[in-house]
């Protein structure tokens, strides 16, 4: 069905019932009128289907009809047939109930640390009441529109940037509460508030992402200086478990010793305390006097 707008106030729309009922009426009277030639007849019938047609509108599924009666509301009809009173009743408009989304969004607006951002959000709302909604207020889609606006660049405002980036979802049900407290005169329900985006200036992104590489690092180094803090500690833990047994040093300098020998071609420098204390000035003397025992002549 198609509608037809005359004016910014009433909305007429000829359901295909109602054309078909004046097809019958009017025919019926031109062929009548053509019969008996009677002219008065035809135009009586050209009138009474114009009558009757506007009498029958149709709402659909989703759809409620604001009736008015001399100007006055009288009462919401539809979904479906319906009937008025011709020239007494009008329709003044029909309301959709289903859930409208509708995309709005904020531009250069300055956050609570004075930076400018451009921020796209989408509501899902709907109208739980048609009278309120078709009597409250002229236009409620676009004072929808308008006051979802309005309360993003509140909330904007409000908010420092690190908070709208990382808190959406306290920012999306503080929008929905006070957009819905706006709306809930005009019969109006604010299902969910979303934001989608979150643009902000291309040399202040640069600068962030400086920051956020810096605090990176700042973080290796504080870790790696705790594992040396925690390395050192083992050292001076194992120290002192040295300190008053010289078997196990002797043991573990051995050990040492020996994981530096066993790789082929390694070179290994002792210092000369390390092999006075551990003896092994005896030990590598007697392993080279096997390597190269002494000729005849010594």
């Amino acid at each position: 069905m198609k509608d037809l707008n005359f004016g910014s106030f009433l909305s007429f729309r000829v359901p295909p019932l109602a054309i078909a009922l004046f097809i019958i009426i009017f025919g019926f009277g031109l062929i009548t009128g053509i019969i008996f030639e009677m002219p008065l007849f035809v135009v009586s019938s050209f009138f009474l289907g114009a009558l009757v047609s506007s009498a029958i509108k149709i709402s659909s599924q989703w759809e409620k009809a604001v009736v008015l009666r001399l100007g006055k509301f009288h009462k919401l009809s539809g979904p479906g047939l319906f009937f008025i009173i011709p020239v007494i009743d009008s329709v003044s408009s029909w309301v959709d109930q289903r859930i409208i989304t509708t995309t709005f969004n904020a531009e250069q607006t300055l956050t609570k640390d004075t930076v400018p951002v451009d921020v796209d959000a989408v509501l899902f709302w709907m109208v739980w009441d048609a009278e309120k909604a078709a009597l409250e207020v002229e236009n409620y889609k676009d004072a929808v529109t308008w006051a979802a606006q309005t309360a993003l660049r509140d909330i904007i405002g409000k908010t420092q940037l690190a908070e709208m980036l990382a808190g959406r979802e306290n920012i999306d049900e503080e929008l929905r509460r006070i957009i819905d407290l706006r709306t809930e005169p005009w019969g109006v329900s604010v299902q969910s508030v979303e934001i989608r985006d979150v643009i902000i200036p291309k040399n202040l992104q640069d600068a962030m992402s400086r920051e956020a590489q810096a605090e990176r690092e700042r973080k290796a180094r504080v870790i790696l200086g705790t594992a040396e803090t925690e390395i050192a500690a083992k050292f001076a833990e194992a120290a002192k478990a040295y300190e008053n047994n010289p078997v196990a040093m002797h043991l573990r300098a051995m050990n040492m010793l020996y994981e530096g020998l066993k790789e082929k071609g390694a070179l290994v420098v002792v210092p000369s305390t390390a092999v006075e204390t551990m003896g092994l000035g005896t030990i590598t003397g007697l392993t080279s006097m096997t390597k190269y025992p002494p000729s005849e002549n010594d």
